[in-house]
């Protein structure tokens, strides 16, 4: 569970950039003590927001481990410890832990039963601070004075994960069926809360730097058991086809939402070793991929006759509500050989499918269905790196499987078809969209580096359907 390499470990994926250390925007700027404060609007006095103030000193800690400036990396770590000390400074300290108030009154707009007065908790709060602190007290230019303190900050937090919904504040309970949830939102009656998936991961990391560093069998026991929870309720994060869920209470599509839950459960997949996570890390990603391509993709369009649709949907290609993408026109098209087009865009149309973006020429702006082998992205997209490896099986009965060999720009080098009569494996480190197709990559055998289409095998015993 701990020896991850140093760039799989959480928060690593997140690191604060340079030009956005001193914050001043309409919704954030920082105070006199360098903290992070959150307003409403541009010239408005600001608030402290836990998450907001941790996830920035988390983005400054990754910054700080590969700066190579002396001066930058001094103020990515002079950063990092103003949000901790003001989370130390306005603790609540209550039934033996410390809690981090979020000193503000809040009502979420879409989430019934999120109407909260101040002060209230979260556990993704909770847990994220344990990261903080621990992420901290790993750095060698922590003083001694420092380290007892964070240790301590830490410690406190941890504690806050093992009290029940017995008693206020709480952000931790079990449901009807037995399963421990961290609840970023908890409900006003004990057992009650919003179930939201984001926000209880991003706790369980702050379990997994807990063990890591302290080696306590309690917090390798929770975040089994919250593990043990996101994999159990998948079936009612996921939305077939199109946007996952934000929560389990109230079930609405989360746009903004959907990559981060591919981001999170593709680390429980590096974290945990399961498998499970990682095929759930390949379901959302055909689902609603990310829609946005590399400079220079292009369409490959083979000799015929191909559909092209105009679409009602928004400039950058994401998703409207208010849209849905209506189909505003549809023409055909004929090459007489083939051919190719640039794309700008590659993402699933509402109801239809995948869809590619023409960017540039004759068909600018026109989109069409990515339909192998006559029309599709041309090189490799999406890659997805498993961690421990995965096991393919080949099926048997001497069934004929294409394996394919890439050039650097995605076309064929070479093709083989390979067929055995009983069901053979193979390892695979990753998965990505190649050519058009869901693949995976072979990296041991007689089979070592060709792709197999996701279709013609399955991945530790789990098939993955025709996106």
């Amino acid at each position: 569970m701990t020896d991850l390499p140093e760039p799989m470990r959480p928060w690593r994926d997140r690191p604060k950039r340079w030009e956005d250390i001193t914050p001043n925007t309409e919704k954030q700027f920082l105070d006199a003590e360098g903290v992070v404060q959150v307003r409403e609007g541009f010239g408005q006095p600001g608030y402290d927001q836990p998450v907001t103030q941790i996830q920035f000193a988390l983005g400054c800690i990754t910054s700080y481990r590969t700066e190579a400036d002396a001066s930058r990396k001094a103020l990515f770590l002079a950063r990092a410890k103003a949000q901790a000390k003001r989370l130390i400074d306005r603790r609540v300290e209550a039934r033996g832990a410390w809690y981090f108030p979020y000193p503000f009154d809040y009502a979420h707009e879409t989430h019934s039963g999120i109407d909260y007065k101040a002060p209230w908790y979260s556990g993704m709060a909770q847990g994220e601070a344990i990261s903080l602190f621990m992420q901290l007290l790993q750095l060698d230019a922590i003083t001694a004075e420092e380290r007892v303190l964070y240790r301590q900050a830490a410690d406190a937090a941890f504690a806050s994960l093992l009290r029940g919904d017995d008693a206020y504040p709480w952000v931790v309970h079990k449901d009807s069926a037995g399963y421990l949830w961290i609840q970023e939102y908890p409900g006003a009656q004990p057992g009650t809360g919003d179930y939201t998936y984001n926000g209880m991961i991003f706790a369980m990391f702050g379990l997994w730097d807990y063990y890591a560093a302290t080696g306590s069998e309690l917090a390798l026991a929770l975040y089994d058991g919250s593990a043990t929870t996101i994999a159990r309720y998948f079936p009612l994060l996921r939305n077939i086809r199109w946007h996952s869920y934000y929560c389990q209470t109230h079930r609405i599509p989360a746009p903004t939402y959907h990559q981060h839950h591919i981001n999170l459960l593709r680390q429980l997949h590096w974290q945990t070793g399961s498998p499970d996570f990682a095929h759930h890390t390949d379901v959302l990603t055909d689902d609603f991929p990310s829609p946005y391509l590399r400079d220079g993709s292009a369409i490959a369009f083979a000799a015929g006759t191909h559909t092209l649709y105009r679409l009602d949907t928004k400039a950058d290609g994401g998703w409207d509500k208010t849209k849905e993408d209506a189909q505003l026109e549809v023409k055909k098209v004929t090459f007489t050989r083939a051919t190719q087009a640039p794309a700008d865009m590659r993402r699933r149309i509402q109801d239809r499918g995948i869809y590619y973006r023409i960017s540039a020429g004759a068909y600018a702006g026109w989109w069409v269905g990515e339909t192998w082998p006559t029309s599709f992205l041309r090189g490799q997209y999406l890659t997805t790196t498993y961690r421990p490896q995965r096991t393919l099986t080949f099926p048997g009965g001497n069934q004929e499987v294409d394996v394919y060999r890439f050039t650097e720009d995605g076309s064929d080098a070479s093709i083989r078809t390979v067929s055995f009569p009983n069901p053979s494996n193979a390892p695979t480190d990753r998965r990505a969209i190649v050519n058009g197709r869901p693949m995976y990559q072979i990296t041991a055998g007689a089979l070592t580096g060709y792709w197999v289409p996701a279709t013609s095998v399955t991945a530790d015993g789990q098939a993955i359907t025709q996106p």
